[in-house]
């Protein structure tokens, strides 16, 4: 901690400390459901029901969990807002039995960045699962009779199968929700605001580039397009370096 007045100076490790919060975060909320989701839906056939003709309302359930991507990011996020609110939310969570509920979910330093990542993803995650249930309606039927009958087990289907033939799907998915959450704007503006409230705990990189290379630090609010310049490259970088690795752990062969 530096002393009050005093501004930090460059090369310090406290850029760690305040990235290791929103790389857990999304880490926790973000990269590992998707990957578990991925890892569940591929190895006990679960989104094969999505694409399965004979599952009794599949149109019905496809549209319910895409439905959310076509909505506006601000509308979404402002509506969840309310209902994070206990003034507005207390009254039909205690209908429901749920009056424990009805807590200042964004006010809290320690929930505030969970929340926001959590309504992200329950919009967002339309858009992976349908790529998904696409992608493995791709695979031929014939290798997994060829499979059944060479006595293959479903892990074995799932790695020798499934795995490699959508492997430069995984790699999209895994890219554009890399670039997206990592550039989160939107959302955070909708529920938090642009300063990263309460106490900065939902502040990112979009946010952060924002308020002091576009709008100006509160409560100068001065811009500075140095550093804004600075945290736009360094975010390119980050993004580059990470794109750069997906593509190679998930190019195909041949």
């Amino acid at each position: 901690m530096s002393a009050p007045g005093k501004r930090l100076l460059p090369g310090g490790s406290y850029w760690i400390w305040y990235i290791l919060p929103a790389f857990l975060v999304y880490f926790f909320f973000m990269a590992y459901p998707l990957l578990d989701s991925m890892r569940l839906s591929l190895y006990t056939g679960s989104t094969v029901l999505l694409t399965s003709p004979r599952m009794r309302g599949r149109r019905i359930y496809q549209a319910l969990i895409f439905l959310p991507t076509t909505f506006a990011v601000l509308v979404t996020g402002y509506l969840w807002r309310l209902l994070f609110n206990p003034v507005w939310s207390r009254g039909m969570l205690s209908d429901l039995g749920l009056a424990a509920l009805a807590r200042p979910w964004l006010g809290d330093e320690s929930t505030a960045l969970t929340v926001v990542s959590l309504v992200s993803c329950w919009q967002w995650v339309g858009i992976p699962t349908m790529m998904f249930a696409a992608a493995l309606l791709g695979i031929s039927d014939d290798l997994y009779e060829a499979a059944e009958i060479e006595g293959a087990s479903k892990w074995q289907v799932f790695w020798k199968i499934k795995l490699p033939l959508i492997k430069p799907v995984v790699g999209i998915i895994a890219i554009l929700t890399f670039v997206s959450n990592f550039n989160a704007f939107d959302v955070v503006f909708a529920m938090a605001n642009v300063n990263g409230q309460p106490g900065y705990s939902t502040d990112l990189m979009g946010t952060l580039f924002y308020r002091v290379g576009i709008a100006g630090q509160h409560p100068i609010g001065i811009p500075d397009p140095g550093m804004g310049a600075t945290i736009a490259t360094i975010t390119f970088l980050i993004l580059i370096v990470g794109s750069l690795f997906v593509l190679n752990a998930t190019r195909t062969k041949g």
